[in-house]
């Protein structure tokens, strides 16, 4: 461990992001396995049947829920302190494809805290919740990605919440929490969403969604939403969408609403790509993130790089952002330009002035279609205070130019056009 290690804005790495142990199911004394408790690998639903076994764990001071080899179906379930959830190398806890096996509830979607469909596996208000193992949880999705790109030929405006579909992991208020050596797949919508959480690591995780022959839409692989203390390592992620997102709120108003928020203090390192949208993505739905890492990682293929996402009807803080030492292939290294999806001033009558600052992209070697797809508009964002070094960059366009950033410093950068 480098206790000497700091944030970009100087601020010392804490020990708790060196801290990498996952534990051995063999440290939980209560082990509750489905077969011992009527639920079976017979292609049933046995929503109602584990529901319970989780509620009789947390009556009986907690332990772990062991899904064995097999494949077990479920509709949405909801987690309570102490309960843990441990998937068996060939096990794979599946997902119902009918919406009505997921719930309504009050909870936070696309920026807004709303009435919407609850995810496969739920938890709220949790300190301290496991989920381990080398097994799967497969979201199911195939019938409702069918019905989305159908619904949107009939309706060329249909929205990701029109097509009525639950996300796969969605935690709200938690802490202490690990994600550890699981699949996660196949979600219908965002494959993970973590909301006003903290303390909260993915370790050697694999997260899928396919991109053919059926486009899974908007299956994000980490939707980050008000959290704080966040570390993604040794994962690998391909998704027909964003890979890491942080979010955070949007609209007009959107500081001064008390369910929005910053992300702070993230560390994604040591990661794989294969396709997605953006590798690390500030938006859309974004009021302010700050200290953010990105390194040591390799891209296999991503449609943008580095992503800043800027709603012109949103008020937006972008500072104190580092990606340093990665490879691999995109087509946009770096893109930050107008987010006009959904676009709505409401009742307020000038536009949120937003910045994006403290920038800093290092020692990364790249093919890419464009190096510096950005577009300037100051009436809405301000770009300052950004180091490009050490960059090494082959690219169909070039893009950069000198007065798209207050204060740029560019050193050692080669941009090789075709």
């Amino acid at each position: 461990m480098n206790k000497t290690e700091t944030f970009p804005d100087g601020t010392v790495i804490d020990e708790w992001f060196y801290d990498i142990n996952i534990p051995k199911l063999s440290e939980f004394k209560r082990q509750y396995v489905l077969t011992q408790y009527g639920i079976f690998d017979d292609g049933k639903l046995y929503t109602k049947e584990i529901q319970s076994l989780i509620d009789r764990v947390a009556e009986e001071g907690g332990g772990v829920i062991v899904v064995p080899p097999g494949v077990y179906c479920t509709g949405a379930l909801f987690f309570r302190h102490g309960v843990n959830l441990y998937i068996s190398e060939g096990g794979t806890l599946k997902g119902s494809d009918d919406v009505s096996d997921y719930p309504l509830m009050q909870t936070r979607m696309e920026g807004e805290t709303c009435l919407y469909f609850s995810a496969l596996i739920n938890a709220d208000g949790i300190d301290g919740f496991t989920i381990f193992g080398s097994g799967t949880i497969d979201g199911n999705g195939l019938r409702s990605w069918k019905a989305f790109w159908l619904r949107q030929k009939w309706n060329p405006d249909c929205t990701n919440k029109d097509e009525q579909r639950p996300r796969l992991i969605y935690m709200s208020n938690c802490s202490n929490v690990l994600i550890a050596g699981v699949n996660l797949q196949n979600s219908h919508y965002w494959t993970t969403h973590i909301y006003k959480c903290d303390h909260v690591k993915y370790l050697g995780c694999r997260i899928f969604s396919p991109v053919s022959p059926v486009k899974a839409p908007s299956t994000d692989a980490i939707d980050i939403d008000v959290c704080t203390d966040v570390l993604i390592k040794d994962c690998y992620m391909e998704v027909n969408d964003d890979s890491v997102v942080l979010k955070g709120g949007k609209g007009p108003w959107a500081d001064e609403m008390p369910e929005n928020g910053s992300n702070e203090r993230i560390i994604i390192e040591d990661c794989t790509y294969g396709f997605c949208h953006g590798c690390l993505t500030c938006g859309s739905e974004s009021v302010h993130n700050r200290n953010i890492i990105f390194r040591r990682s390799r891209v296999l293929d991503s449609m943008n790089f580095l992503w800043l996402k800027m709603r012109p009807d949103t008020p937006q803080l972008y500072e104190y952002i580092t990606v340093e030492d990665i490879e691999g292939k995109v087509r946009s290294f770096i893109n930050i330009n107008p987010w006009t999806q959904f676009y709505d001033l409401k009742d307020r009558t000038d536009r949120p002035l937003s910045y994006a600052g403290h920038i800093t992209v290092k020692n990364c070697s790249f093919e890419c279609d464009a190096y510096f797809d950005v577009k300037t508009d100051e009436s809405q964002y301000v770009l300052s205070d950004f180091v490009l070094e050490n960059l090494r960059i082959k690219a169909k366009r070039n893009g950069f130019y000198e007065g798209a950033i207050h204060n740029a410093t560019v050193r050692d950068v080669e941009v090789d056009c075709e």
